[in-house]
């Protein structure tokens, strides 16, 4: 297949914003990929190379020295191999073999060829195929069932290898797709509640209400020996947190996968803040001598337990199942609260320094990587996750720094992130200068006033509310917003949709 089809097929995804014809778009183009093309076009239509992160900058890009090719001659296999071809040059002399390499790729590509690889090396293809839209596509391509696609799509966290097992192996392959002990899931997210009665109301009366930590997600993997720990991006922090593995390797068990939260405590049990806990994680694992430093684990699920996957049971044989070997690891709960009780709970979780409580249901299966409505999140205060779209520089007392931040909120249907404010409150002298050196790590353009960025950084934001605005594409302003702190924790995947501002609407 020539490159040049994935590309109109890319242009044509990003100017719908209907699911259905996204769907038909794609599956128009995997029907007529080969086998061996399929996994490589499902990578790229979803915003990433087959092989990963490659290690590309847009700066080295655009310092290219190329003309542009006159007609389409670069195939989907060949190209594929020279990005594999990059992945394997390392070493001394390796920066003048990679530049050959994207020289002869970009030498052979028209202009619209040569935007769209610019955009799939830097992480900046953005058309509008998100997992759910391409999970439709695999299912209908390879005749089967999209909630056997789904649940494979769930368990392995791979779209490519899903789409191999979905057209090379069928409904058998997909089938026999499990949890692998030692291989990160990614984690069920939460909903934000209207309000604590909202959410009873809703889930109740077969309910737990969990504390909502001030700290950071993670899964934790068993078998034997081993214990990995994984963030709530799946990256592998094992080796920065050697508390953690050390008390689950003492539990009663020899396999099992553990979601919870961490955070460091200080000597009163009250959570430390919250950088403080993320700083770990780009630690050696030297823990010092400042007992403040230990983490300390807190689960609220188990996925997996002595052989037995739990994923598909229900919340309550999941909980079952922590208690047996880790009940003096469980979060603070109450179960079956009604409103008073879990009002008091909800003002004691806060008395304690934590963010509020989650509410969820007992009934509730663990939905992957995915915002279930079974589990649900209060808060005291509005606060969202948003991009980082740009920051202006700032005047007076800021002249020289980074400051006023443009805001986006994430495009459900895949597209580039929505603006919905600006805001330079509650940023910190820390704060600014830490703005002012890491964003242009992550510039795409700039004029006189702004620095304009990938959308990759996450910020949570407190809000008075929203309103209706013809300012912002979206429709919608934030009203007075601050910064509360930036979240390395989490991906711009994972940062609220517009849809969410929405509901916040009067």
């Amino acid at each position: 297949m020539a490159l040049a089809r994935v590309v109109e097929t890319s242009a044509a995804v990003a100017a719908t914003r209907s699911r259905k014809q996204k769907t038909a778009e794609l599956v128009a183009l995997l029907g007529d990929s080969t086998r061996q093309e399929i996994p490589v076009v499902v990578a790229w239509l979803s915003g990433a190379a087959r092989q990963g992160r490659l290690g590309v900058g847009w700066r080295s890009l655009v310092s290219l020295d190329v003309a542009v090719a006159d007609s389409p001659s670069l195939t989907v296999l060949g190209v594929d191999e020279l990005l594999s071809g990059l992945v394997r040059t390392t070493g001394a002399g390796s920066g003048a073999l990679r530049t050959t390499i994207l020289t002869e790729l970009f030498a052979a590509a028209t202009s619209p060829e040569q935007d769209f690889l610019r955009r799939l090396l830097t992480g900046e293809l953005r058309q509008g195929a998100l997992a759910g839209v391409m999970v439709d596509a695999i299912g209908a391509v390879a005749g089967e069932s999209v909630d056997l696609v789904r649940r494979a799509h769930m368990l392995t966290g791979s779209l490519t290898e899903t789409a191999a097992l979905a057209v090379q192996g069928g409904s058998d392959a997909l089938a026999s797709v499990g949890l692998e002990v030692g291989r990160a899931v990614a984690p069920m997210l939460a909903t934000p509640a209207e309000s604590l009665g909202a959410a009873i109301d809703s889930l109740g009366p077969e309910l737990i209400v969990d504390y909502k930590l001030d700290g950071a997600r993670i899964q934790v993997h068993r078998n034997g020996d081993d214990v990995s720990v994984y963030t709530r991006t799946l990256r592998d922090v094992t080796a920065a947190v050697p508390d953690i593995v050390t008390v689950v390797r003492d539990l009663p068990c020899r396999t099992a996968i553990f979601d919870g939260e961490t955070l460091t405590l200080d000597d009163d049990g009250r959570p430390r803040p919250f950088q403080d806990t993320m700083s770990r994680f780009g630690s050696s694992g030297d823990l010092g001598d400042d007992p403040r430093s230990v983490l300390k684990p807190f689960f609220f699920d188990c996925l997996h337990l002595d052989g037995v996957d739990l994923i598909d049971r229900p919340l309550r044989d999941r909980l079952a199942a922590l208690t047996t070997v880790a009940s003096g690891l469980r979060i603070p709960f109450v179960l079956g609260a009604g409103v008073d009780e879990a009002q008091r709970f909800f003002d004691a979780a806060l008395s304690a320094g934590h963010e509020g409580v989650m509410v969820k249901s007992l009934d509730g299966h663990y939905a992957a990587g995915r915002r279930g409505k079974g589990w649900q999140k209060v808060k005291p205060v509005h606060t969202v996750d948003l991009v980082v779209l740009a920051a202006e520089w700032g005047s007076g007392r800021r002249t020289g720094y980074l400051s006023n931040l443009h805001l986006g909120a994430r495009d459900a249907d895949g597209g580039r992130p929505i603006m919905v404010g600006k805001t330079f409150k509650g940023l910190t002298d820390a704060l600014l200068q830490w703005q002012t050196d890491e964003f242009p790590k992550h510039e795409t353009h700039r004029d006189a006033h702004t620095v304009h960025l990938s959308p990759e950084i996450v910020v949570e934001i407190e809000l008075d509310g929203v309103q209706r605005s013809s300012r912002y594409p979206g429709g919608v302003a934030l009203r007075f917003a601050r910064v509360v702190r930036y979240r390395p924790d989490k991906t711009s995947e994972q940062a609220d949709t517009i849809d969410v501002i929405r509901t916040m609407l009067p």
